[in-house]
This record gives C-alpha cells, sequence and structure tokens, in this order.
C-alpha cells in the first residue's frame, strides 16, 4: 500500500513539474534542485506573475534552512485565500511534500497566470512597440523621413516661386459699393479673375444690387438679363441658359472693373514700404518731412519748366528711349536669368524625387514578391510542421519578453540599489562631517584646558616655592617651647661645668 501511494506521489510530481514548465517556469527542469524547491520556487513564481498586490514577502532562496522553508510556506498559505483560491492547504503538506494536496493549487495558479498573460500581452506588446518607436527607426522611416524633407523644400521654393505678386492698382475704390465688387477687383489685382456660378439667378435680386453701381454697369446689367429666354409654358426657364447669362454679365462686369486699373511699375511692385513703418516715420519728424517735400515739389516743377522750355532733338529723343528699352531689356535678362536657375533647381528636384519613388516602388515589388513567395511556401508546406513552428515562434517571442521584463526588472533593481547606496553615502559624509567638527571642537577645546592646566601648574609651583621659603624662614626663628629647651639645656650645661 505505501508502494502504491508512493508511485502515485512521483506520479503527481511529474505532473506539477510538466505544468510549471508548460507555464514557463523552466527551473523545474533543473536536477540538482530538491522537490521542495522546485515546488515551492514555482508557487512563489506563479504567484508573483499573477499581477496581485500582496503585502508579504514571498523571498525564495535555495537550499534554504528549516526555519526559513517553515515562515516562506505559512506566507504562502496566507497569501492562497486573499487570491481567491478554491483549494485549501496547509503548511505542513507543503513541507510534508504532499503533491496529492499541492497538485490542486499549483493546477490554479498556473490557470491564473495564463490568464494573467493573455490580459496582459497586448498591453506589453504595445509598450514594448511605443518604446522601440520612441527610440529606434527602421531604414524605411529615414528614407521616408529624407522624402519628407525634400517634399517640404520642394514645397516652400514652389510657394517662393508662385508667390502671389500685384500687378493692377485700382484707381477708384470708391465707386466699389458692394461686396462682390470689392472681392472682384482685389483679385483682379492679383492677376485673379472670379467668375461666381450659381444654379439658379434671382434677377430682380441682381437689379436691386445694379442700382448701388454705376450707370454704365447698370445698363450692361440690365441689358444682358433682358437678353435671358422668358420663361416657357411650364413656367421655367432652362439652367444652361441662366448660367451662360450670369457668365456674360459677369465678364462685363470685370471688363469694366479692368477699365479702371492701372499697370504698376516694378519699382512700386519691389519698393513698397510698411504702413507702420511709414505711419511712425511721419508721427517722427512731420514738420521737417512737409518741408522738404514742398522744397522738392518746387525744384522738380523748375526742372520741369526748364526741359521743356529746351527744345529736343531726334537723336536725344533715340537715346532716352533707347536707355529706357535697355534698362528693361537688362531686367527682363536678370528674371529670365532667375526664372532659369528656379527651373533648374526645380528640374534637380524633381529628379531626386523620381529616383526615391523608383527606389520606393522596387523596394515595394521586392517586399510584394517576397511576401508571395513565403504564402506559396506556407501553402506547400506540411501543416503539421507549420503550425509546431508559429507555436516555437509564439515561445521565442514569449522568451524575449520575459527576457526583457527581466532586464527591465534588473535595471530597475540597480537604479535602485545605486540610489540607496547614496544616499546612504550622503548620510556617511554628513555623519563623518558632523563628527570632524566635534572633533576638532573637542580638540580645540582639550588644547585649551591643557593651555589653562599649564598655567595653574607654573603658578601652583610658584607658589610652592614662596611657600618653601617661608617654611624655612619660620623654621630658622625658634619658638617658645624651642626657647625653654635652649634653656633648659644651657642650665644642665653650666650646672656640669660648675660641678
Amino acid at each position: 500500500m505505501e508502494a502504491r501511494e508512493d508511485e502515485d506521489q512521483q506520479v503527481k510530481f511529474k505532473e506539477i513539474i510538466d505544468l510549471l514548465v508548460a507555464a514557463g517556469y523552466f527551473r523545474a527542469r533543473i536536477k540538482g534542485l530538491s522537490p521542495f524547491d522546485k515546488v515551492v520556487g514555482g508557487m512563489t513564481w506563479c504567484i508573483s506573475n499573477c499581477s496581485f498586490d500582496v503585502d508579504v514577502n514571498l523571498l525564495f532562496q535555495e537550499n534554504s534552512t528549516i526555519g526559513q522553508k517553515i515562515s516562506l510556506t505559512e506566507k504562502i498559505v496566507s497569501v492562497l485565500p486573499k487570491m481567491n483560491c478554491p483549494q485549501r492547504i496547509e503548511p505542513h503538506q507543503i513541507q510534508g511534500l504532499d503533491f496529492k494536496s499541492i497538485f490542486p493549487v499549483i493546477q490554479w495558479l498556473v490557470k491564473r497566470v495564463i490568464e494573467t498573460r493573455e490580459e496582459m500581452g497586448d498591453h506589453i506588446r504595445a509598450y514594448s512597440i511605443s518604446q522601440f518607436d520612441k527610440h529606434y527607426k527602421l531604414p524605411s522611416d529615414h528614407d521616408m523621413q529624407s522624402h519628407n524633407f525634400a517634399l517640404q523644400e520642394a514645397t516652400l521654393v514652389l510657394h517662393d516661386v508662385y508667390r502671389p505678386v500685384r500687378k493692377y492698382k485700382c484707381n477708384d475704390k470708391d465707386s466699389l459699393f458692394t461686396e462682390e465688387a470689392k472681392i472682384s477687383s482685389t483679385l483682379l489685382e492679383y492677376g485673379r479673375k472670379a467668375l461666381l456660378h450659381r444654379k439658379k439667378v434671382d434677377k430682380g435680386h441682381v437689379l436691386e444690387k445694379s442700382e448701388s453701381m454705376d450707370q454704365d454697369q447698370a445698363k450692361e446689367l440690365q441689358r444682358t438679363f433682358s437678353q435671358i429666354p422668358h420663361e416657357n409654358e411650364a413656367g421655367a426657364v432652362s439652367a444652361e441658359d441662366e448660367e451662360e447669362a450670369l457668365r456674360k454679365a459677369q465678364e462685363k462686369t470685370l471688363q469694366s472693373l479692368m477699365k479702371g486699373m492701372s499697370a504698376m511699375s516694378g519699382r512700386e511692385i519691389e519698393g513698397k514700404v510698411a504702413s507702420k513703418v511709414v505711419g511712425s516715420i511721419v508721427e517722427m519728424q512731420s514738420a521737417e518731412i512737409h518741408e522738404i517735400t514742398s522744397k522738392f515739389v518746387q525744384k522738380r516743377a523748375e526742372i520741369e519748366a526748364s526741359i521743356l522750355m529746351q527744345p529736343k532733338s531726334e537723336e536725344q529723343k533715340h537715346l532716352a528711349i533707347m536707355e529706357k528699352l535697355q534698362k528693361k531689356a537688362e531686367k527682363m535678362s536678370e528674371k529670365c536669368d532667375e526664372v532659369q536657375a528656379e527651373c533648374k533647381k526645380m528640374s534637380e528636384i524633381k529628379l531626386d524625387v523620381e529616383k526615391k519613388l523608383n527606389r520606393t516602388h522596387q523596394h515595394k515589388d521586392g517586399v510584394e514578391n517576397r511576401i508571395q513567395e513565403l504564402k506559396e511556401i506556407e501553402e506547400n508546406a506540411d501543416k503539421h510542421i507549420l503550425q509546431k513552428l508559429r507555436n516555437l515562434v509564439a515561445l521565442n517571442e514569449n522568451l524575449k519578453l520575459q527576457e526583457q521584463q527581466f532586464k527591465q526588472h534588473c535595471k530597475e533593481e540597480s537604479e535602485h540599489m545605486k540610489n540607496e547606496i547614496s544616499v546612504l553615502q550622503e548620510e556617511m559624509n554628513e555623519k563623518s562631517s558632523v563628527k570632524n567638527a566635534n572633533m576638532s571642537l573637542v580638540e580645540k577645546q582639550c588644547s585649551e584646558d591643557s593651555e589653562k592646566l599649564n598655567k595653574m601648574r607654573f603658578v601652583l609651583a610658584v607658589k610652592n616655592r614662596q611657600a618653601a621659603s617661608l617654611s624655612r624662614k619660620v623654621d630658622e626663628v625658634p619658638t617658645r617651647a624651642e626657647l625653654t629647651q635652649y634653656q633648659r639645656r644651657f642650665v644642665e650645661l653650666y650646672d656640669q661645668v660648675s660641678s
């Protein structure tokens, strides 16, 4: 019966090891580890990978002592109910390696780990892709970025080349009353015609607007609308006739506006000054400018009068015309050179863009051909082997992800330990500085006390010498008892001598 139970325990142990290996705990394959280390290490690994907040330190160490094993199993048993584990287990069952009781708990933990991995897999993959995109770029991204830069430069060049230039100037803007007339006049100044097409035209509305125009324009509009065909029996006018009539009216209006325009010279186009700058100059020195302008007008009138009084010959007129024509020819040649240079630049940019586009098309064709070849290989390959390869690829990606997570965790721990070390070093430096300050104060106090002690010793020695000299002087003077003793001895000596 005991042999049968041992066989069942071994079978359950193998099933537990297979479950842990399938979940990703590959340390269970190491033969040098004991069954307790494999099982308990797998349980702590599963709990830590379940993304569950546990207020317990599940630190697993191999070849632990009996006390460490008991505390670790008690912590694991206390954590499982918090994780809503349906299976119950006691610490002595884990310590005694009761694999029959441990197997359901391991099975539930592995299932929980797989569910957590499925929930967090997409999030981790998206996070890893975003981090890769932040710090790294593919060759195609570099090519696309350079292509975008080239396109931006080309668009800026085109904007500079084809920027709007004012060609005409409206002499009488006060005659423009309607908003459409002002818009058309402004566009005509820059060489653009605005023809507003509408599906239906209200003749009365246009005639009302014609009252605000001048008499010639109003007559032209009324004459144009009088030529529009009348309504048919059904009471409808064809849309084509209305549009044609409206187009003719607008063309005549534009022609009338063009009559009030004057062409701008090159100096007026190139030598414009901002109105704010002119206003500031006028405000600053208005009186001086007024005097200078009046003098300039007088001088100009005098010069023109003198020129008119002098008769010009045909040669002078011809030379003046030739000079004007030469100046115009020089300006036109300069403009032609500038346009040719810009055209050359644009052609070079166009060639570069076409080369890059051809390269992109070639790369795209190569990628499509490669994808087609892979699809054909996939269709011709064995499905069982293909599925096995897919599983291996998924397993490889999972291992790479775990490796990345482990490296990230190691980096975080390293940063944390470095921060702690720096904090401890700062504390030690502060303590050492405080200690050094205290030692300096103690040494200073000790030196002062030693100096005081030496002074007191010197004073004491002087006092002792004085006391000794006084005691010797006192000893030289005999006391009353000594005097009586001397008297007695002298009397005895006298008696002895007399006898």
